[in-house]
């Protein structure tokens, strides 16, 4: 939208597209653009936590001349707001290629101070969606839509901003992630959703210049400690290390605040291009108390440099006051501090540093298990000391409660000083199991005895977290029934059974940890002779729990390895059952898979882009294509049951169908005609299969009822020997967005999550209307329900099923062998993806399984690109979705088999009865073969003339009567069946019998 700027090509001159009918924006003539946005500062804590305390927004010159900020602004709305917040800028002149540094409102949280500022502002912006506008006035814009020769640039974040540069806005942010435009901020096509990246905060002031075509010049990056803390009389150091990407560190010196006591020591330069040189700023024992401000400077082998300030603080050491275990305090070990908010001196062995403190712990301990010998301190930025050095702090003693958590955790905040006393004596692990009470440990190195299971790596790639336990935990009401004692036992060892694994950074990491074989850690995985220190604090999930900072890199065993698709008893048919986890043709990106802009996604009247779930653009939804026709393929069902379709007509699924069909390498799959209703979602239920091995029976059925809001779709298959059935599939109501009071769809704390009544509402009306007119539409009562019912295997909507007739098929030949899940939710697993067999149909099938794929690989293999520390991404079918797909093998037989050639009849003459007009004779069957014929039986007399009727007839089957029979016929046996005829004319009586097995 703004005018090109000479030296940057490729501009689009106007805006193709706006969501929601808003006109264009005019904008002035500017090289300078919105390069950054973020507003998360401050917002959490923990792992979770934003990166930095305040809000920004940053600004680049993409020109070749210089501009003047003088007289303007940037302004913030909320993402459908009205109303502008102004920040007027400094007058400051802006290079090519410099940028400048708006920083905004600070939270309470944030692992770092802040950023450095060249303008400071009060703006508080919101962390996920809102829109910001950069003008040549501090006049404010008052309307939702700005435009005008004021507005220099215009950006939309969030799916939920109501107007951007070409209709499209970025990505939703968060506390890790911010909108950084495109090629170092170069890029300007003039769609947000386009030339933005969600990532993690790179802020960037005027320091920072990097000319648009120009090489990259990266700069020496230094790491050092704002301060190095001694106490008199004794001598301390600290590490500082500087690195840069493309030259080698060669030296390092002190260019300010040089004299004697303050030295460098032990340097070592760094060994390659993007290496790491290292040095120690020592104080010797000599420096009197007081403070020392000195600056070190890095060099490179390019004539580059890099300056970092230290505070060397000398201070006098205080007296101990108190113990770590007279802090932490006896029973029941979970109890605040006695000493909580008094300021305290106490001393221990360093175990552990992290971003922000570190653990210490008492050397000689108190000998009492239920009072800790350990405590973290607190020290907001990077600690000073060293891991087996005595450390003498004085702080506030503070009982730190996380969002959420139902305890405390004692902790040394407001640290006045952190005084290294020399090396420690080496601290021995406390030998603990999961199941003992964890708090009687905070802060304490231990080491668990037994080995740990892997139950969830949902979080593993954003927080670097697995969530641990003894054995695989079993969501309660996947094995017993919602509300029972035995699901409320279970739930509530599940809860106490479990601890976080972290890796110690409390940011995203920028190396996923934990990864092993064929690149994943896998649920089930396990781990030995872990040894950590005992945390607690925010988790991912929103949860606040233990957790185990490791002292020690983990070494995880496979010990659930990746299989090959499931392997079933031999039938007829393979079924298979699998959500495709938003399979969208349309992008987040307002983006299609043809390429044109400007598009958007349905969900009941609206269409937009916002409402689109699956890709954010045409590189991720290839990656995702390629998982999920790998898993598919690899399946080699002859008929499928999707969930998560775009409901976008044919389109999206008939392209699934010719990718798949691209890899099998022939025609082999067709789309079942979608039926009358696919509901008004922005996702459906769809079908495919192979005609070669099926052929469709009439049009497939929908339910359109209110009531569901994914309407089950049904379609009869005839196989290859005749044999029908009819597979219905499913997407029920899921367990989220709850909605607001305490009525039947809240969580009932049951275990069963929201909207469990309309999805006992949706059960019903499949099982008590739908089905029965899928089953008359189809002449045949056999019936197979899959699809993902967003109920695990004991819940109520089950029983409905269940109740109604139909066999639960994974409890039938999974359960037996193990426990039955296609989902890992809040580190337990289960089965919201089922496969209920009607009552005619469950005698035909031969087995079931589910392929564990998905569920028990980390979520940051997934085709996703976005806010990932590293690609780890593969073609392989692994983690193409979070739902395990569910195989199923029908061996469907004919309903009846004429059994008359392996028989042998004899008919006894009849006799008539002239007063009741009717007569009466006997038929024997004998078994002629050399096996048992297995009820029930047909006996069909064919060929009846003359006015007969047979009296005792159990129906006509073919135009001919039948008798039922009971019972078992062994070789040689003989059955007597008596017959009685209405026989008004007095004919001689005369049929040809038959003799079938099964039913009519």
């Amino acid at each position: 939208m703004k005018p090109s700027a000479p030296a940057v090509p490729g501009r689009l001159t106007i805006l193709a597209a706006l969501l929601a009918s808003l006109s264009a924006p005019a904008l002035a003539d500017s090289a300078v653009v919105i390069s950054q946005v973020y507003g998360a500062g401050g917002n959490g804590s923990g792992a979770t936590g934003a990166v930095l305390k305040h809000d920004f927004i940053e600004l680049y010159n993409r020109g070749t001349a210089p501009v003047s900020l003088n007289g303007w602004s940037v302004q913030y709305a909320s993402a459908t707001g009205s109303s502008w917040q102004v920040t007027p800028l400094t007058n400051v002149t802006l290079q090519p290629g410099q940028f400048y540094m708006v920083q905004e409102a600070a939270g309470t949280g944030g692992t770092a101070t802040t950023v450095t500022a060249d303008k400071v502002g009060t703006i508080p912006m919101a962390a996920g969606a809102g829109k910001v506008a950069l003008s040549t006035t501090t006049t404010a814009f008052a309307v939702a839509n700005p435009s005008g020769a004021a507005l220099v640039d215009f950006v939309g974040y969030g799916s939920t901003a109501n107007f951007s540069e070409g209709g499209t806005p970025t990505g939703t942010l968060g506390n890790l992630a911010a909108a950084l435009r495109n090629n170092n901020g170069c890029t300007d096509t003039d769609n947000n959703g386009a030339d933005f990246t969600v990532a993690e905060p790179n802020p960037r002031n005027t320091a920072v210049i990097q000319v648009c075509g120009a090489p990259i010049v990266k700069p020496i990056v230094p790491a050092c400690p704002s301060t190095l803390s001694v106490a008199q009389g004794y001598s301390g150091s600290v590490p500082l290390t500087a690195s840069d990407d493309d030259s080698i560190v060669t030296a390092a010196t002190i260019t300010a605040g040089a004299q004697p006591g303050i030295s460098l020591d032990g340097f070592t330069a760094a060994g390659a291009v993007g290496g790491t040189a290292s040095v120690n700023l020592s104080a010797a024992a000599s420096l009197a108390v007081g403070s020392y401000p000195v600056t070190i400077q890095f060099a490179n082998d390019a004539n580059q440099f890099a300056t970092c300030p230290v505070t060397v603080k000398v201070s006098g050491l205080a007296n101990v006051t108190m113990t770590i275990p007279q802090i932490q305090g006896a029973s029941p070990g979970d109890a605040p501090s006695p000493v909580a908010n008094t300021v305290q001196t106490a001393e221990g062995v360093v175990t552990l540093k992290v971003s922000n403190g570190f653990f210490m712990q008492d050397a000689a301990g108190d000998n009492d298990p239920t009072s800790s010998d350990g405590i973290f301190v607190y020290t907001v930025t990077a600690p000073t000391v060293q891991v087996g050095q005595v450390a003498r702090v004085t702080g506030l003693v503070f009982e730190y409660t996380p969002t959420g958590a139902k305890r405390s955790y004692t902790e040394f905040k407001d640290v006045t000083a952190v005084v290294p006393m020399g090396d420690g004596p080496a601290i021995t692990p406390a030998n603990i199991e999961l199941g003992a009470n964890l708090a009687q440990y905070e802060g304490m190195l231990v080491r668990f005895t037994r080995p740990l299971t892997v139950n969830q790596a949902e979080f593993l790639g954003d927080r670097g977290e697995l969530t641990l336990a003894n054995g695989r935990l079993e969501v309660p009401t996947n094995r017993y029934p919602a509300r029972t004692p035995e699901a409320y036992a279970l739930a509530a060892a599940n809860a106490a059974g479990m601890i976080v694994l972290d890796d110690g950074l409390f940011v995203t990491p920028a190396t996923i940890p934990y990864i092993g074989q064929d690149g994943t850690v896998r649920v089930g995985d396990t781990v030995s002779d872990l040894v950590g220190v005992i945390d607690f604090g925010a988790a991912g999930g929103n949860v606040t729990t233990f957790k185990l900072q490791p002292t020690a890199a983990p070494v995880f065993s496979r010990s659930n390895p990746r299989e090959d698709a499931p392997a079933l008893a031999a039938g007829n048919v393979k079924v298979a059952s699998a959500n495709v986890l938003n399979f969208f043709t349309t992008f987040t990106n307002g983006r299609n898979v043809e390429g044109q802009t400007g598009q958007g996604c349905k969900i009941g009247s609206t269409t937009t882009a916002g409402n689109c779930r699956g890709a954010d653009n045409m590189e991720e939804f290839v990656r995702q294509r390629d998982k999920i026709v790998a898993e598919l393929k690899a399946i080699d069902a002859d008929v499928y049951g999707l969930m998560e379709i775009q409901n976008n007509g044919e389109y999206a699924v008939t392209y699934l169908t010719n990718a798949l069909n691209a890899a099998v390498g022939s025609n082999t799959y067709a789309v079942v005609p979608a039926p009358a209703a696919t509901g008004t979602d922005a996702i459906r239920v769809a079908v495919i299969y192979k005609p070669s091995k099926l052929t469709l029976v009439g049009s497939a059925l929908s339910d359109g009822d209110a009531i569901n809001n994914r309407p089950p779709m049904a379609q009869t298959f005839q196989a290859a020997n005749g044999e029908k059935f009819s597979l219905v599939v499913n997407h029920l109501k899921s367990k989220g967005s709850c909605p607001s009071g305490s009525g039947l769809d809240a969580d009932q704390g049951d275990s069963q999550g929201c909207w469990n009544n309309t999805r006992k509402q949706q059960a019903a009306r499949l099982v008590n209307t739908f089905v029965p007119q899928v089953v008359a539409a189809a002449g045949d009562p056999d019936v197979l329900l899959i699809g993902d019912m967003n109920s695990y295997g004991m819940e109520d909507p089950v029983f409905v099923m269940t109740g109604a007739g139909f066999v639960n098929q994974l409890e039938r030949y999974v359960r037996p062998n193990g426990t039955p899940y296609s989902y890992v939710f809040g580190s337990n697993s289960g089965y919201l993806d089922h496969a209920l067999a009607s009552g005619s149909l469950s005698p035909q099938v031969a087995g079931a399984a589910e392929w564990h794929l998905n569920a028990d690989e980390p979520t940051v293999i997934d085709y996703n690109k976005d806010g990932k520390p590293q690609d780890l991404y593969n073609a392989l079918p692994y983690r193409a979705s979070d739902h395990d797909p569910v195989v199923v093998s029908l061996n469907l037989q004919p309903k009846f088999i004429d059994m008359s050639g392996s028989v042998k009849f004899v008919q006894q003459g009849t006799v008539y009865n002239r007063f009741t007009q009717k007569s009466s004779g006997v038929i024997t069957v004998t078994n002629n073969g050399s096996t048992p014929l297995n009820g029930p039986f047909q006996l069909q007399l064919n060929g009846l003339g003359n006015g007969l009727v047979l009296d005792n007839a159990s129906g006509t089957f073919g135009g001919a009567p039948y008798i039922t029979l009971g019972g078992t016929l062994a070789p040689g046996a003989t059955m007597t069946v008596a017959l009685t005829f209405s026989n008004p004319n007095k004919a001689v009586v005369t049929y040809t019998p038959k003799f079938y097995t099964g039913t009519f």
